[in-house]
Protein backbone atom coordinates (compact mmCIF):
# COMPACT_ATOMS: atom_id res chain seq x y z
CA UNK A 1 0.00 0.00 0.00
CA UNK A 2 1.44 3.36 -1.05
CA UNK A 3 -0.14 5.21 1.86
CA UNK A 4 2.04 3.56 4.49
CA UNK A 5 5.14 5.69 4.84
CA UNK A 6 8.36 5.24 6.74
CA UNK A 7 10.20 7.67 8.93
CA UNK A 8 13.37 7.85 10.98
CA UNK A 9 13.73 9.91 14.14
CA UNK A 10 17.10 10.39 15.87
CA UNK A 11 17.45 9.88 19.61
CA UNK A 12 15.78 12.69 21.62
CA UNK A 13 13.69 13.84 18.63
CA UNK A 14 10.31 15.26 19.60
CA UNK A 15 7.76 13.50 17.40
CA UNK A 16 4.96 15.65 18.79
CA UNK A 17 4.69 18.44 21.35
CA UNK A 18 1.86 19.37 23.68
CA UNK A 19 -0.52 21.75 21.93
CA UNK A 20 0.28 20.51 18.40
CA UNK A 21 -1.89 18.37 16.18
CA UNK A 22 -0.68 14.78 15.70
CA UNK A 23 -2.23 13.23 12.58
CA UNK A 24 -0.05 10.12 12.29
CA UNK A 25 -0.38 6.63 13.73
CA UNK A 26 3.09 5.09 14.08
CA UNK A 27 4.29 1.49 14.26
CA UNK A 28 7.77 1.17 15.78
CA UNK A 29 10.00 -1.04 13.66
CA UNK A 30 13.09 -0.36 15.79
CA UNK A 31 13.54 2.03 18.68
CA UNK A 32 12.07 3.32 21.90
CA UNK A 33 9.56 6.15 22.40
CA UNK A 34 7.92 7.74 25.43
CA UNK A 35 4.92 9.95 26.07
CA UNK A 36 5.07 12.55 28.81
CA UNK A 37 3.47 15.73 30.07
CA UNK A 38 4.76 18.62 32.13
CA UNK A 39 3.55 19.17 35.69
CA UNK A 40 5.01 22.43 36.91
CA UNK A 41 8.65 21.92 35.87
CA UNK A 42 8.60 18.11 36.09
CA UNK A 43 8.33 15.69 33.18
CA UNK A 44 5.86 12.90 33.99
CA UNK A 45 6.36 9.85 31.75
CA UNK A 46 2.98 8.21 31.05
CA UNK A 47 3.95 5.46 28.60
CA UNK A 48 6.95 3.86 26.93
CA UNK A 49 6.71 1.86 23.69
CA UNK A 50 9.22 -0.22 21.73
CA UNK A 51 9.39 -2.49 18.69
CA UNK A 52 6.10 -3.71 17.18
CA UNK A 53 4.04 -1.31 19.27
CA UNK A 54 1.83 1.46 17.97
CA UNK A 55 1.93 5.01 19.26
CA UNK A 56 0.32 8.35 18.64
CA UNK A 57 -1.27 11.11 20.64
CA UNK A 58 -4.61 9.44 21.36
CA UNK A 59 -6.53 12.70 21.73
CA UNK A 60 -4.64 14.42 18.94
CA UNK A 61 -5.06 11.59 16.44
CA UNK A 62 -8.52 10.16 17.12
CA UNK A 63 -10.27 13.43 18.04
CA UNK A 64 -8.26 15.73 15.78
CA UNK A 65 -7.49 17.97 18.74
CA UNK A 66 -4.33 19.52 20.07
CA UNK A 67 -2.25 16.97 21.92
CA UNK A 68 -2.02 16.85 25.70
CA UNK A 69 1.39 15.25 25.79
CA UNK A 70 4.84 15.27 24.30
CA UNK A 71 6.22 12.29 22.38
CA UNK A 72 9.99 11.80 22.42
CA UNK A 73 12.29 9.19 20.92
CA UNK A 74 14.60 7.65 23.53
CA UNK A 75 16.68 5.91 20.85
CA UNK A 76 17.14 6.26 17.12
CA UNK A 77 13.70 5.12 15.97
CA UNK A 78 12.46 3.69 12.68
CA UNK A 79 8.69 3.73 12.14
CA UNK A 80 6.03 3.06 9.59
CA UNK A 81 3.00 5.32 9.78
CA UNK A 82 -0.42 6.11 8.36
CA UNK A 83 -1.82 9.61 8.25
CA UNK A 84 -5.29 10.13 9.72
CA UNK A 85 -7.16 10.39 6.40
CA UNK A 86 -5.47 7.24 5.07
CA UNK A 87 -6.26 5.43 8.32
CA UNK A 88 -9.94 6.38 8.05
CA UNK A 89 -10.02 5.37 4.37
CA UNK A 90 -8.60 1.95 5.24
CA UNK A 91 -11.11 1.49 8.06
CA UNK A 92 -14.01 2.22 5.74
CA UNK A 93 -12.79 0.18 2.79
CA UNK A 94 -10.90 -2.83 4.14
CA UNK A 95 -12.34 -5.36 6.57
CA UNK A 96 -8.80 -6.41 7.46
CA UNK A 97 -8.13 -2.92 8.77
CA UNK A 98 -11.23 -3.06 10.95
CA UNK A 99 -9.91 -6.31 12.40
CA UNK A 100 -6.49 -4.71 13.04
CA UNK A 101 -8.23 -1.69 14.59
CA UNK A 102 -10.17 -3.94 16.98
CA UNK A 103 -6.94 -5.65 18.04
CA UNK A 104 -5.30 -2.22 18.51
CA UNK A 105 -8.15 -1.06 20.73
CA UNK A 106 -8.03 -4.22 22.80
CA UNK A 107 -4.28 -3.84 23.26
CA UNK A 108 -4.60 -0.16 24.13
CA UNK A 109 -7.19 -0.94 26.81
CA UNK A 110 -5.02 -3.70 28.23
CA UNK A 111 -2.05 -1.31 28.43
CA UNK A 112 -4.28 1.39 29.97
CA UNK A 113 -5.55 -1.07 32.57
CA UNK A 114 -1.95 -2.05 33.38
CA UNK A 115 -0.96 1.60 33.84
CA UNK A 116 -3.95 2.24 36.11
CA UNK A 117 -3.18 -0.84 38.16
CA UNK A 118 0.48 0.13 38.42
CA UNK A 119 -0.44 3.65 39.55
CA UNK A 120 -2.55 2.26 42.42
CA UNK A 121 0.28 0.23 43.98
CA UNK A 122 1.36 2.27 46.99
CA UNK A 123 4.80 0.76 47.57
CA UNK A 124 7.61 1.87 45.24
CA UNK A 125 9.22 -1.56 45.60
CA UNK A 126 5.99 -3.33 44.65
CA UNK A 127 5.51 -1.02 41.63
CA UNK A 128 9.01 -1.86 40.43
CA UNK A 129 8.49 -5.59 41.03
CA UNK A 130 5.19 -5.48 39.13
CA UNK A 131 6.83 -3.66 36.23
CA UNK A 132 9.71 -6.15 36.09
CA UNK A 133 7.33 -9.13 36.17
CA UNK A 134 5.11 -7.76 33.40
CA UNK A 135 7.57 -6.26 30.93
CA UNK A 136 10.32 -7.41 28.62
CA UNK A 137 13.62 -7.29 30.58
CA UNK A 138 15.58 -6.38 27.45
CA UNK A 139 13.37 -3.33 26.84
CA UNK A 140 13.53 -2.36 30.52
CA UNK A 141 17.33 -2.20 30.37
CA UNK A 142 17.10 0.21 27.43
CA UNK A 143 14.89 2.74 29.24
CA UNK A 144 16.90 5.59 30.78
CA UNK A 145 16.52 5.31 34.55
CA UNK A 146 15.17 8.84 35.00
CA UNK A 147 12.27 8.07 32.63
CA UNK A 148 11.62 4.67 34.17
CA UNK A 149 11.55 6.29 37.61
CA UNK A 150 9.10 8.91 36.35
CA UNK A 151 6.89 6.23 34.79
CA UNK A 152 6.92 4.31 38.08
CA UNK A 153 6.13 7.49 40.05
CA UNK A 154 9.29 7.49 42.12
CA UNK A 155 12.45 9.54 42.39
CA UNK A 156 15.48 8.34 40.41
CA UNK A 157 17.37 7.84 43.68
CA UNK A 158 14.64 5.51 44.92
CA UNK A 159 14.76 3.48 41.71
CA UNK A 160 18.56 3.18 41.91
CA UNK A 161 18.37 2.01 45.52
CA UNK A 162 15.66 -0.56 44.74
CA UNK A 163 17.56 -1.89 41.72
CA UNK A 164 20.72 -2.30 43.83
CA UNK A 165 18.74 -4.17 46.50
CA UNK A 166 17.45 -6.62 43.84
CA UNK A 167 20.95 -7.54 42.64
Amino acid sequence: MDNIKSSFFPKNHMVSREGEFCNKLYLIKKGLVRGYYMSESNEITTWIDSENEIFTSITGFFKNQKTRENIQCLEDTHCDYLEYDDFKYCLHNFSEMRHIYRIMLEQYYIFAEERVYLSRILSAKKRLDYFIENNNPTVMKRIPKKYLASYLAMRPETLSRLLKEDQ
